[in-house]
């Protein structure tokens, strides 16, 4: 028995096309079905979101590497390539920390120079995954080999993923 199903919403084809986006398919899109990607976009510059943790004195605090609103730019115009993803749905805080840690380091071992960690929204748009990303890349071993990050466009995930920009491996003295 065939039954014929249900014509898709208009949000379901919204998310259809960034699922999609991500997949490196073996042909095109037809044009009409492609996810398009406005040149005039803005994207939401990275507000100081305050944190869940207990305050710490001045002298042990850690500053988060800073917005990098120029790398998001390069990102869009294709000049920046995203080497990896990262998708955190599902995991707990601690498991979510040590993922983006191992994650990032594999990353800046691979020469890789941009990557989406995806920590998704959370209940009523503040999740606690994404508000306490920013306190996990001030960690002093991540902040050596983060440059910055900044919210990613809603082709990589929107307002629940980041970019971050990983910084260039120390060349070795004498090559």
């Amino acid at each position: 028995m065939s039954k014929k199903g249900r014509a898709l919403t208009e949000e379901e084809k919204r998310l259809w096309c960034r699922v999609a986006a991500r997949v490196k398919a073996r042909r095109e899109l037809p044009p009409e079905e492609a996810p398009r990607l406005s040149t005039n976009a803005r994207l939401p510059a990275r507000t100081a979101e305050p944190s869940a943790a207990p305050s710490r004195t001045s002298a042990t605090r850690s500053v988060s590497p800073p917005a990098n609103l120029a790398g998001v730019r390069r990102v869009r115009r294709g000049q920046i390539q995203i080497d990896g993803a990262l998708d955190l749905h599902g995991h707990t805080q601690d498991a979510a920390r040590a993922a983006v840690g191992r994650f990032l380091q594999v990353a800046h071992k691979r020469g890789h120079r941009a990557v989406v960690v995806i920590t998704g929204v959370g209940r009523g748009g503040e999740g606690v995954l994404k508000r306490r990303f920013p306190e996990w890349l001030a960690d002093p071993a991540l902040r050596e080999i983060v440059s910055g990050f900044a919210p990613a466009h809603r082709l990589h995930g929107g307002a629940g993923a980041f970019y971050v920009f990983i910084r260039r491996r120390a060349q070795p003295k004498g090559t």
